[in-house]
């Protein structure tokens, strides 16, 4: 879990694993969708690779990048005790208002 919050730090990173939500992409997708150069997603396309996150095919000369959720499910159920901290907080914060400023 620790390699993939790691590579989830990075903007770019976090941005390439968002857009394979949606499903297989190619390499070059990356390229054009980011402000950066196909050296520097290949990069990135390496570290999500290692730390687990994307799988890769080949797929004739082209490489297909897909997600990998187990290692999110890893950090979904390490978040889980602090989601009910916040879920808390935010429910009475809800209240709170609803009590200052009824509709």
């Amino acid at each position: 879990m620790h390699a993939a919050l790691q590579a989830l730090s990075e903007p770019h990173r976090m941005s390439i694993v968002s857009m394979l939500a949606s499903g297989e992409r190619p390499a070059g997708d990356f390229v054009d969708a980011l402000p950066i150069s196909q050296p520097t997603v290949s990069k990135h396309l390496s570290i999500l690779r290692e730390a687990g996150l994307v799988s890769v095919r080949k797929d004739a000369n082209r490489r297909l990048y897909a997600l990998n959720p187990a290692p999110l499910a890893e950090i979904d159920a390490w978040l889980t005790p602090y989601r009910r901290f916040w879920t808390d907080r935010l429910d009475a914060l809800e209240a709170h208002l609803d009590k200052e400023f009824p509709q």
